[in-house]
């Protein structure tokens, strides 16, 4: 009797269901604001609060086109992590764990999060 070999699966290829990339991004948006968003964070108030002279300079960042998208995408990863926390919290409490439920919840939190982030986007444009 030959024993089988595992199957060689490549991550990159396999189509996972919305729900899951749901998931997935809630991880990597809330990964992105504990790292690199905390620290931006916290040296933007403290260059606010020092003085007049940052607090100028602070408003010239707002000016600059590259920090308003980096702030639109950090927008975006705020509000996907917001949405998406609620979703699984509704989840843990089973509410929508039924599979059409999941996948309307899933589309909810991603059109959601992305008219809402244009919406502020537009505003700060």
């Amino acid at each position: 009797m030959q024993r089988k070999r595992p199957k060689y699966l490549n991550l990159l290829e396999i189509r996972q269901p919305l729900p899951a990339v749901i998931s997935i991004l809630h991880r990597l948006s809330g990964a992105l604001l504990f790292f690199p968003g905390i620290p931006l964070l916290l040296c933007g108030l403290d260059l606010i609060l020092n003085s007049p002279q940052g607090y100028a300079q602070f408003q010239s960042f707002l000016e600059n086109p590259l920090f308003k998208i980096a702030l639109t995408l950090f927008l975006w990863f705020f509000l996907h992590h917001l949405f998406a926390g609620i979703r699984f919290l509704a989840l843990d409490l089973h509410y929508g764990g039924k599979l059409e439920q999941a996948r309307f919840t899933s589309k909810l939190v991603l059109t959601v999060g992305i008219i809402l982030t244009l919406l502020i986007a537009a505003w700060i444009w």
